[in-house]
């Protein structure tokens, strides 16, 4: 293939830690070790937002934060955007850039990471046009058939490239729960954990975490001592929410709310939990999904959207109506008893799957095409 020069426009991609910005992190290495290996000829990643780049990801000269100043950053990435073969956005927010780029420069190719509920919302027109003239890239087959059903553009158009774990993962064995996590939240080694992790946001409600409250008391009638760790920074509408169904519940002593927890803090929090469950209805991926399987946690996920993706149509985890109340709080009960011997096959499954050197391979051939 020709040797590309690839021009990668994001919003953020290191100044904030959520799932969009860990997947434009990881690509911003794919194709810092794409320029290394000479498999493109070129690259440079320009960040709205951000201030300085993570070097272990990307040569500082292949990199430009604009610091907010939006103006700033679009005429550059117009600039820029006319000298390159391919132009990539991480998010739809940014097709403004690309409508520019496209209308002086034709025969650019435009391509749109796609990852979740930001493309299925109501879209201007003039975005809807755009999509139709540009490369999708999904996270999800469920993100995909979204954009589908939602904005009518053609199957032909979007390609699935599922998100990948983070590019310096390594596997390790299955360890015993952490004692500084057990001395943090005052549990004992015996005691069974649950674990969420999500963004709580007053608009965004489909992650199922309260309906994991809601299921608590089927579930502590059998595990009495059970702690429900809620990981994620909440916004404060839905932490009273939470809070308020947490009391009337009558569960202070078995549900912990985290609030944010870093990224190195976050693996210690995997290898504390017992079940990893989270039954979404609207997930665009889940990258929780794969980092707690390569953790060796079992995972239990809805099976309505993106999360059939991560999960393997089941070959990770269990897969759950996400609705259903009683057959969540059945499916834990199951999960917590059940013995487990399958968690270094599980880890080694999903490290083979969504490992980056695969990520890798197949952002190339996209490119290729």
């Amino acid at each position: 293939m020709k040797r590309k020069k690839v021009l990668f426009l994001t919003l953020h991609t290191f100044s904030l830690t959520g799932g969009i910005e860990k997947v434009s992190k990881t690509f911003a290495k794919t194709l810092d070790d794409l320029k290394a290996t000479q498999q493109i000829q070129s690259y440079q990643v320009l960040s709205m937002y951000d201030d300085q780049p993570d070097l272990a990801y990307i040569a500082k000269n292949s990199f430009k934060g604009f610091h907010g100043k939006k103006t700033t950053f679009g005429v550059t990435a117009v600039k820029e955007g006319l000298k390159a073969d391919v132009v990539i956005l991480s998010h739809v927010h940014l097709l403004l850039f690309a409508r520019i780029i496209k209308t002086l420069k034709p025969g650019v190719r435009i391509v749109l990471f796609a990852h979740g509920i930001e493309i299925w919302n109501a879209l201007a027109g003039w975005k809807k046009q755009m999509l139709n003239k540009i490369e999708i890239w999904a996270v999800s087959r469920y993100t995909a058939d979204q954009i589908i059903h939602h904005h009518g553009i053609a199957a032909s158009k979007i390609k699935v490239l599922n998100n990948c774990l983070d590019p310096y993962f390594k596997l390790v064995e299955p360890v015993p729960k952490p004692a500084i996590l057990l001395a943090k939240y005052g549990l004992n080694s015996n005691q069974k954990v649950l674990l969420s992790v999500c963004r709580l946001s007053s608009s965004e409600q489909y992650k199922g975490y309260d309906l994991v409250i809601e299921c608590l008391a089927q579930i502590i009638k059998v595990h009495p001592d059970l702690v429900y760790l809620l990981v994620g920074k909440a916004d404060l509408a839905e932490l009273a929410r939470i809070q308020k169904l947490i009391t009337q519940s009558k569960l202070q002593k078995n549900v912990v709310l985290t609030n944010f927890v870093p990224d190195d803090e976050l693996a210690l929090h995997y290898q504390l939990a017992d079940v990893f469950v989270m039954p979404s209805k609207a997930e665009g991926f889940g990258l929780v999904f794969i980092e707690a399987a390569a953790y060796g946690c079992t995972v239990l996920g809805g099976n309505a959207d993106g999360s059939r993706d991560a999960l393997m149509d089941g070959e990770l985890g269990t897969l759950l109506a996400p609705n259903d109340t009683g057959a969540i709080g059945e499916a834990l009960i199951a999960a917590l008893q059940k013995e487990r011997h399958d968690a270094k096959a599980i880890q080694k499954l999903c490290f083979e799957t969504f490992g980056y050197g695969r990520y890798q391979e197949k952002v190339l051939n996209l490119l290729s095409v």
